[in-house]
């Protein structure tokens, strides 16, 4: 005998169709992922030291982090690293251009994959 077919609630199908676009839309945001690094910290097993925020600021490619030595200030080469592997403090494989990593795109973003052969 056949069983009789489950019906699902309205509330079930459009929690579950909000979840497939918050999803979506938390995947193809406009904003990559970033880790501000020390750009004359690089090593080229690891990449590069991952360091502290305040060290990059936005539209600057290094900042002063505050210490003061012999020499006065001691500079950062802090700055916007984009889309790495970030692993034991270091980051690789990543792009300091923003725009380029938003092309890079991600799960449902237009842009995202590569053309064939």
């Amino acid at each position: 005998m056949a069983e009789p077919r489950r019906r699902l609630r309205s509330s079930t199908v459009v929690l579950g169709g909000m979840g497939v676009v918050a999803a979506t839309l938390t995947a193809c945001g406009s904003d990559p992922d970033r880790r501000c690094v020390d750009r004359d910290n690089y090593d080229s097993v690891y990449g590069y030291k991952v360091v502290a925020d305040k060290n990059c600021k936005s539209g600057s490619s290094s900042s002063s982090s505050g210490k003061k030595g012999k020499g006065g200030s001691r500079k950062t080469g802090g700055a916007w690293y984009y889309d790495a592997d970030v692993s034991k403090g270091r980051a690789d494989d990543g792009t300091f251009s923003r725009s380029e990593a938003v092309d890079r795109g991600g799960f449902g973003c237009s842009g995202s994959g590569s053309g064939g052969g």
